[in-house]
């Protein structure tokens, strides 16, 4: 890592490139790589930095902003510096979703815990994986380039009690209505 890459100078860099209002074009950017940043983003959406949680919630929300997934890595991007950071599972939780009309036209708003909101459909995506070994299902749904937010448990049972049963791609699925689309959940065979 650049010996002058650190938590602070990502903040400042990341508030400079907000001040033109919206979030920052960080797809655009194309900056050179500066090594590794001790930062973290656990399962559960803590920021970690040098091993020690980022307790300032306006600080966490800056660097969401300059967050950017290329292939399977994650890293922070300012204009002139991409420093790559660990993140366990996904970059953000969904700890909340807005849900208006019925059946084929509801529609669902994700809120994450660092205020980003979407509404899922064609743009935003819902898709569940499956643990290989303990068979417990993991939602996600897509947030912005390559970024996808966790749906958290509370929030995903919501979901599955406005669940239906639905033909998708040839089979009888279970799955939620969003933006016009069918999100599968589970197959209905699947379901206990």
């Amino acid at each position: 890592m650049s010996g002058t890459t650190n938590a602070e100078s990502l903040a400042t860099a990341a508030r400079s490139a907000q001040k033109s209002g919206g979030p920052p074009p960080v797809h655009l950017w194309n900056p050179p790589f500066c090594g590794d940043i001790d930062m973290e983003i656990r399962r559960d959406g803590t920021w970690f930095y040098q091993g020690t949680p980022i307790g300032r919630a306006p600080l966490v929300r800056l660097f969401s902003t300059i967050l950017r997934k290329d292939g399977d890595e994650y890293f922070l991007v300012t204009p002139v510096e991409k420093v790559r950071i660990r993140v366990e599972d996904a970059p953000f939780i969904a700890v909340d979703a807005e849900v208006t009309g019925v059946g084929e036209n509801q529609v669902l708003e994700f809120a994450t815990q660092v205020e980003d909101r979407v509404v899922a459909g064609p743009d935003h995506p819902i898709r569940v994986r499956f643990d290989p070994e303990t068979g417990e299902p993991s939602p996600y749904v897509h947030i912005r380039a390559n970024l996808e937010a966790l749906i958290d448990r509370k929030t995903f049972y919501r979901l599955v009690d406005l669940g239906k049963r639905h033909r998708h791609e040839g089979a009888e699925w279970f799955g939620i209505w969003s933006g016009g689309m069918f999100f599968p959940l589970i197959r209905a065979e699947d379901l206990g």
